[in-house]
């Protein structure tokens, strides 16, 4: 088997883990290839205590992989998203950072995890992938034109509002007076979109969100679209430029530039464990249907009682009348 591995310190203690991971790959006599940054970053880093630079390295990936490592957090998988790109090869998420709706697999229970992968014990879920085109040709677009999670279009200058003309399969649909839209997949509904109000898309819906950005208007509401549609934007505002990112890749673009909005050609293939699932995810990464963080929170706060779905009106009339 032909592995390769992308990783990132920004977390602590993640040089445990990676460590581990290396080991266990070793130990299967696996091909392991990592990106050649990363194995500079390993081999300097004195917290691992064993030598990893034997191993093969690489800049960019061929088909020839089979399984893809992240090591990090949501943002790192993006970025090893960025090497994958379209050759469909399968992505393992390793959660070392917080909350982890991309890299679902925990570093806690690794070991048990690649058992499992190694045993077929998991799924492929295709992820949607935008892409961007626009009806200038001055070279302003991000090379890596695609993005997992969202496109968004941001004004640059924070103290003043844009406008977002925007048309739904060229039908125009509202010009958003705000500090900017996402169009989002449904991968990234947990990401950027959803801090701004937009809903939890369940990954296998073949739709698309349209969520604004402090939009200066209250009747502005996320739309969500199918993913066969073709989104339209064309941008004007005080400032001669705006920003385009796509999953946090930025581009300055010129005010009145059309960009299109489509899904991608290919989709992204993250391995997913049998025991796992998105509904699973947002429940443990949201904290649905859990009373614990509540109460933790009341015990905090030196509250007599805990949460219970029977005493929920009594505690919002506690809130109220606490500081009085």
């Amino acid at each position: 088997m032909k592995i390769g591995i992308y990783g990132q310190f920004y977390h602590e203690n993640s040089e445990i883990y990676i460590q581990m991971l290396l080991d266990i790959l070793q130990k299967k006599e696996f091909e392991v290839f990592i990106e050649k940054e990363f194995l500079g970053i390993i081999n300097h880093n004195q917290e691992i205590t064993k030598n990893f630079s034997e191993l093969s390295t690489f800049t960019t990936l061929d088909s020839s992989f089979d399984v893809f490592f992240s090591i990090g957090g949501d943002g790192t998988l993006l970025k090893a998203v960025t090497f994958v790109q379209d050759l469909g090869i399968p992505i393992v998420g390793i959660n070392t950072g917080r909350l982890g709706f991309l890299a679902t697999i925990q570093k806690e229970e690794m070991a048990q995890s690649l058992n499992q992968i190694l045993n077929g014990e998991y799924s492929i879920s295709e992820r949607t992938v935008l892409t961007v085109e626009t009806d200038s040709d001055d070279g302003q677009m991000i090379p890596l034109n695609f993005a997992l999670n969202e496109v968004a279009v941001n004004r640059r200058n924070t103290t003043s509002m844009i406008k977002v003309e925007t048309l739904v399969d060229n039908r125009y649909l509202t010009s958003y007076w705000s500090d900017g839209l996402i169009v989002a997949t449904p991968t990234g509904s947990t990401g950027y979109s959803l801090s701004c109000g937009g809903p939890v898309i369940e990954p296998n819906t073949r739709g698309l969100v349209l969520t604004p950005i402090a939009a200066h208007n209250l009747t502005a509401r996320p739309l969500v679209v199918p993913d066969s549609a073709v989104i339209s934007l064309k941008i004007s505002g005080r400032e001669d430029t705006f920003l385009l990112s796509l999953d946090s890749r930025i581009a300055t673009i010129q005010n009145e530039t059309w960009i299109h909005i489509k899904k991608a050609h290919f989709s992204i293939r993250l391995l997913q464990l049998n025991e796992d699932s998105f509904i699973k995810t947002i429940r443990k990464k949201l904290l649905w249907g859990r009373t614990s963080a509540i109460n933790k929170i009341f015990e905090l706060l030196g509250f007599p009682f805990t949460f219970q779905p029977t005493n929920n009106k009594i505690f919002q009339r506690l809130l109220m009348n606490r500081d009085k």
